[in-house]
């Protein structure tokens, strides 16, 4: 069912890397390659699909922890870029993409605690059958 509060917390981690998508075009991590506009696009390619695979709750567990780590992937790096970046006039603003996949990692941890909650749930109630 798509109504459950797991979606609702993956819908948030969907947002948090659309966010990251806007406030992330000036980020140039390797060279003139869209690094963040790829990685954002197959974040929310997975985190889609895992809404999706709801009647799956194995898959959408493993769909969560592959995206939790592509998101310590990108935090890695975006905490290099910013060590890296020289401060001067042109990013005044530094600091606020890292924060981004910070929040879509917690997010699927508790999207993937109620995912187990819920298959522990259904198991239990196979047993009384």
């Amino acid at each position: 069912m798509l109504q459950r509060i797991q979606t609702v917390w993956i819908f948030l981690a969907i947002l948090s890397a659309v966010f990251l998508f806007v406030t992330g075009q000036d980020i140039s991590l390797f060279g003139s390659t869209p690094f963040i506009t790829i990685i954002c696009a197959v974040m929310i390619l997975v985190e889609f699909f895992s809404i999706l695979s709801y009647k799956n709750r194995k898959r959408q567990i493993l769909l969560n922890t592959i995206s939790i780590f592509i998101n310590a992937l990108l935090l890695g790096s975006l905490a290099y870029w910013l060590l890296t970046l020289s401060g001067g006039m042109q990013f005044p603003e530094k600091g606020i993409e890292p924060f981004f996949p910070f929040l879509s990692m917690i997010c699927l941890f508790i999207a993937n605690v109620f995912i187990r909650k819920d298959d522990r749930l259904v198991k239990s109630v196979d047993r009384l059958r």
